[in-house]
């Protein structure tokens, strides 16, 4: 059986462009990478937990931010490794300056038998879809185009009703 994550996709839409907030992954295999390194903030989850419990508290654990608001489903999407990750969407503009975001531990450096703490996030920006395209992994560049006809569609909605 497949493993499962699931997680936030926040934007806010910045003169007229919408923005994504990404998270690059903390620890020493990941220091050095850049494109396609980042990720939505995003975890594991296991099968007698709702997805987006799981992505509320993922977003929580690695930004130290907590969303109440509204969320937007925007589907599945398979990884390369056969992970499937669930994603939402929400719009706020989130100041990530002093985010906080968990510690976890493995031996580093490689069989020295000591255990190192590494931030699970240890960057977070906000990036144009252009932008995002580039940095995210392979697996949830998909999320960017449904994250797209998300708000497209919401636009659409608002106008139709004229609000």
């Amino acid at each position: 059986m497949a493993r499962k994550s699931a997680g936030i996709l926040a934007f806010r839409r910045t003169q007229g462009f919408v923005e994504v907030l990404l998270a690059h992954p903390g620890g020493p295999f990941w220091s050095k990478r850049d494109l396609g390194a980042w990720s939505m903030p995003k975890g594991e989850y296991a099968d007698d937990e709702e997805s987006e419990a799981a992505a509320r508290r993922e977003f929580q654990e690695e930004t130290g931010i907590e969303v109440t608001g509204k969320l937007i489903p925007l589907g599945t999407v398979r990884q390369h490794s056969g992970k499937l990750v669930t994603a939402f969407a929400v719009e706020a503009d989130i100041d990530m300056t002093d985010f906080k975001s968990n510690l976890f531990a493995m031996e580093w450096p490689p069989h020295s038998g000591q255990d190192k703490l590494f931030p699970e996030v240890d960057r977070i920006e906000w990036f144009s879809l252009a932008d995002a395209s580039n940095k995210l992994v392979a697996g949830q560049r998909p999320l960017l185009d449904l994250l797209s006809q998300a708000t497209a569609s919401a636009a659409s909605a608002e106008r139709c009703s004229g609000q």
